[in-house]
């Protein structure tokens, strides 16, 4: 099976995708496409996944959204407040299944939403599945019974006919037995739907609680929860030389580090090193909205192993000298 077409998608929603809590892409209009395409985390270059789109539901009411938070995974005060109100169209997925090596791929000029994957990635993908070197995603949300099938217990009606000849004429015996069976089966009854619940943290993880060396931290700003990114140059010197790349994708660097942040999947990141910070960027507005940052706080950082790091907040509490 060859798969062509990619679709890029943003943390932390890819890592509910691949983490099999969401099966609905929220996206701003629909699709024609359907069937296989490869997932491609935002800001890393790299597919991460594949799955399927089986179909495109019709634009959604902010109601109908709070109503299918098991499907995307969007807290209800983001669909309340408006802040998604774009993004209303639900992409329903299938069968995704996580890479076990994420593979990178060449962006083409101009590509937005779906990519065209270069032959190189094509393979790539082709020869993990080939080779059965996935992770089936478990299914996303429980489905509520949609009504077509129901469970019913009826009363053991029995209708005894006998018929004879007797002569010329034919006599027609009928017994008619309407007494209740000896034993109704049970009926257990369909668990009703849980109500929307807003998002909360995930369960904490062996990784997020590992004892780790700080190597450094750094008071964020209104600048930094606006424009979704955390400054790292007070000790972007500890990090190490081969996770540092250049300012833009194709200069990445050749290998990535892997960021614990609270979510429900790490983040693969290098580092741009003009810049000073992360380059996958998608993670630290839902990273910031977690933990309900505010100018003044403190992000640490800490390496957990080689390569892979944790990155938490520190609030900051009241200032000496501040009025009360």
């Amino acid at each position: 099976m060859r798969i062509t077409k990619g679709l890029i998608i943003a943390d932390p929603w890819i890592g509910y995708i691949l983490g099999g809590t969401k099966d609905w892409e929220m996206r701003s209009s629909g699709a024609s496409h359907r069937g296989w395409f490869a997932l491609i985390r935002k800001g890393s270059g790299t597919i991460y996944g594949i799955a399927r789109l089986v179909d495109v539901g019709s634009p959604l009411s902010p109601t109908e959204m709070v109503a299918t938070f098991a499907h995307h995974r969007i807290a209800e005060h983001m669909i309340q407040s408006g802040e998604v109100a774009k993004w209303n169209t639900p992409w329903k997925l299938a069968d995704v299944r996580r890479l076990e090596r994420p593979i990178p791929y060449q962006h083409k000029s101009g590509a937005v939403t779906w990519v065209e994957l270069d032959d190189a990635a094509i393979d790539g993908v082709a020869a993990q599945l080939e080779a059965g070197d996935m992770t089936i995603a478990p299914e996303a949300a429980a489905r509520p019974d949609d009504g077509s099938r129901r469970d019913r217990v009826g009363r053991a009606d029995t209708v005894t006919v006998e018929v004879s000849k007797r002569g010329r004429k034919l006599h027609i015996d009928i017994e008619w037995d309407d007494r209740e069976p000896d034993a109704v089966a049970a009926v257990t009854p369909r668990p009703t739907p849980a109500s929307p619940r807003p998002l909360t943290p995930p369960p904490i993880t062996a990784a997020q609680t590992a004892a780790g060396r700080v190597i450094g931290e750094v008071e964020i700003t209104d600048g930094n929860i606006t424009n979704k990114h955390i400054y790292l140059r007070s000790f972007f010197d500890r990090f190490p030389a081969d996770v540092i790349g250049g300012s833009n994708k194709a200069t990445r660097a050749r290998r990535d580090l892997t960021i614990d942040w609270g979510g429900t999947e790490p983040v693969q990141t290098d580092l741009d090193g003009q810049k000073k910070f992360f380059r996958a960027r998608g993670w630290i507005g839902a990273f910031y909205q977690l933990h309900r940052a505010q100018a003044g706080d403190r992000v640490v950082v800490e390496e957990i192993t080689a390569y892979r790091y944790r990155v938490s907040l520190r609030k900051q509490g009241p200032r000496a000298g501040a009025a009360r």
